[in-house]
């Protein structure tokens, strides 16, 4: 709401919210939830902010993993977005993977904590071979909001706008958001929060491509390189029981204070 104080901000989630396609200059990721930090210092100086967020981690792992740390850090503001990985899975249930992160809705507004979750887009979009996910992703975001509505979170709309379903969001493996999509999802989600100096422009669409999208044949070929360089890999991982997120921990675990854009006073 309006008028929030925001001293505490914890970011709870998988890949997305660590900040994969989002290097920063020291060559770490960087992400949307650092940006929307970086956001909120420019109102709330005093901002202290911590990032559980693990690569690979499914909606049940970000349940048992990271909401007790999550909650022993005091948040007044947190966000909550998991639930793809899930998607991703051949055996996907929506009630289960909404169950968990109502969950966390619940305990964590319940501990006084504004709460901001976002919608996933139609993947389909962005690449047509994943066509066969549209489906789960409509019942995951149907179930979602309807989550989200009963424990007052905020949702950041983001499934209702093509723009985010432009490539140009998203990095080379299309699984992660490129450093203008990770800039767009913070957009979006101060927005969300109505925090002060946001609005809606990030939801324009950008403007048209310098090259023109392959079509036919060149697009099949895009489409099979992708598939052999990135989606072949991760269903590998997947065969193997195995998780880009292995022996991973939090990159920001505890609370640290949070330079605004242009400020060097804090580390």
């Amino acid at each position: 709401m309006p008028g929030d104080e925001y001293l505490r901000y914890v970011a709870l989630g998988d890949s997305q919210t660590e900040g994969l396609g989002d290097g920063d200059h020291t060559g770490g990721p960087r992400g949307w939830a650092d940006r929307l930090a970086e956001r909120i210092a420019v109102h709330h100086p005093g901002l202290h902010y911590a990032n559980l967020a693990v690569r690979g981690r499914l909606a049940a792992d970000v349940h048992t993993q990271q909401l007790r740390p999550a909650l022993a850090l005091r948040p007044d503001l947190a966000t909550v977005v998991a639930g793809m990985n899930d998607l991703l899975r051949p055996r996907f249930d929506a009630d289960e993977t909404a169950g968990h992160l109502e969950a966390m809705f619940a305990e964590l507004t319940a501990a006084g904590a504004r709460v901001a979750t976002l919608t996933f887009p139609d993947v389909a979009r962005i690449t047509p071979l994943a066509r066969p996910l549209s489906p789960r992703v409509e019942a995951l975001n149907r179930r979602l909001r309807a989550a989200a509505e009963r424990h007052g979170v905020v949702v950041a709309e983001t499934a209702h706008h093509r723009v985010v379903t432009d490539q140009r969001l998203w990095s080379p493996d299309r699984l992660h958001a490129a450093p203008l999509g990770h800039e767009r999802i913070a957009a979006a989600v101060a927005e969300a929060l109505r925090l002060p100096g946001s609005d809606s422009s990030w939801a324009l669409p950008l403007p048209p491509p310098d090259t023109p999208v392959p079509v036919g044949w060149r697009a099949l070929g895009t489409e099979l390189r992708w598939a052999g360089s990135f989606l072949g890999p991760w269903l590998g991982r997947r065969l193997r029981g195995r998780s880009s997120g292995d022996n991973r921990v939090a990159k920001r675990p505890e609370l640290l204070p949070v330079a605004a854009p242009g400020d060097t006073s804090s580390p």
